[in-house]
C-alpha cells in the first residue's frame, strides 16, 4: 500500500505518521513487573478506559500465568510471515490464549528478528508505564524457547476500523503520539496498521515487535512533533541502570541498551528544539 492510500486508511493525516506498508500481523483481531519510579508514579486508568486491557494493575499475575499455565493445545495463526502459533489454555482460567513465537535471534529475509525483542518491548512498556504492549514472557514450549504474549480479546486491527468517529479525540491523539515516540525509542521498523489493535473503548494496543531493537532506525522522527509532558518526562528519565536490569537480557548486549539511550537523547533533543522554536504550549499538549 502506498503512503497516500495508507494515510487515507488511517484517517489521521494531521494526527499520526504514515505507517510503512503492512508486512504482517502478529495477532489477528487481536517476568516480574519492573519497579521503575516512572511506572510506580503513574496513575491507574479508570475502568471505563481499560477496555480489552484486562492486565492493567495485574501485570505480575498475568506474567506468572503465561509462564506456568498448562497449554491445552496449539493452533496455527493464519497471518504472520514467521508462522506464529496460538496457545490455548483451559477454559474459564485467567487467560484464554496467547501468541507463541519461536524466533531465535538472527537475520531472516533480510530483517533482524528475535522473539526476545517481543519481551524487550513489553519490559520497556512497563518501565515507561505505557500500558499498550500486552504481557509478554519467555517460555519453552515443546522444547523450544520463544515469546508468549497474551492474546487480547475483543479487538480489531486498526486498518479495519472507521477512525472518523474518534479522530478528533484528545485521548486518542495522545495515544498515537505516545506510540510514535515509543516506536522511535525501540527502533521499530515494522509498525503498520496491521499490527495495531483497538478495542471498543478506543484503547490502542501495540503488537508484533520481533523486528525492533535491531537497528538505530527511528521511523517516526519527522512526524514526532507533539507529546504530552507526562510521557516526555518518563522517556527523559530513562537511565542506564534501569535499562540494564530490565532490558539487557532481551537485547543483544550492553551496547544495545546504550543505543536505546542514544535514541532517547535524539527524541528529547527534538522535542526540546521544537519547544525553543514554537513554545512549550505548542509541543507539550494534554
Amino acid at each position: 500500500m502506498k503512503r497516500r492510500s495508507l494515510l487515507a486508511t488511517l484517517g489521521l493525516a494531521s494526527s499520526i505518521a504514515a505507517f510503512p506498508t503492512p508486512a504482517r500481523a502478529a495477532q489477528a483481531p487481536a517476568a516480574q513487573a519492573p519497579v521503575s519510579p516512572q511506572a510506580a508514579a503513574a496513575p491507574a486508568e479508570t475502568a471505563a478506559q481499560t477496555g480489552a486491557k484486562v492486565w492493567l494493575g495485574r501485570h505480575a499475575e498475568f506474567e506468572e500465568y503465561l509462564k506456568t499455565a498448562p497449554i491445552a493445545r496449539l493452533a496455527k495463526v493464519p497471518v504472520g510471515v514467521n508462522k506464529p502459533q496460538r496457545a490455548f489454555f483451559a477454559e474459564g482460567e485467567l487467560a484464554g490464549s496467547a501468541l507463541l513465537k519461536h524466533l531465535p535471534p538472527g537475520r531472516k529475509s533480510g530483517f533482524w528478528e528475535s522473539y526476545k525483542s517481543e519481551i524487550a518491548a513489553y519490559r520497556l512498556d512497563r518501565v515507561l508505564a505505557l500500558d499498550m504492549v500486552p504481557p509478554t514472557v519467555e517460555r519453552s514450549v515443546e522444547g523450544e524457547s520463544g515469546s508468549l504474549q497474551l492474546w487480547v480479546e475483543n479487538c480489531r486491527l486498526l486498518q479495519d476500523v472507521d477512525q472518523s468517529k474518534v479522530s478528533g479525540s484528545v485521548r486518542w491523539v495522545k495515544q498515537l503520539r505516545r506510540q510514535r515516540a515509543f516506536d522511535n525509542l525501540i527502533a521499530n521498523i515494522d509498525r503498520n496498521s496491521g499490527n495495531l489493535l483497538v478495542d471498543d473503548q478506543w484503547n490502542l494496543i501495540l503488537i508484533d515487535h520481533s523486528r525492533a531493537f535491531g537497528s538505530n532506525t527511528m521511523p517516526f522522527m519527522k512526524e514526532m512533533l507533539r507529546i504530552d509532558r507526562e510521557f516526555y518526562d518518563r522517556v527523559k528519565a530513562l537511565d542506564e541502570a534501569t535499562l540494564m536490569r530490565e532490558i539487557k537480557p532481551w537485547v543483544l548486549d550492553a551496547g544495545s541498551v546504550r543505543d536505546i539511550l542514544k535514541r532517547r537523547d535524539k527524541i528529547v533533543e527534538q522535542f526540546d528544539r521544537l519547544v525553543q522554536e514554537k513554545g512549550e504550549a505548542a509541543v507539550f499538549q494534554f
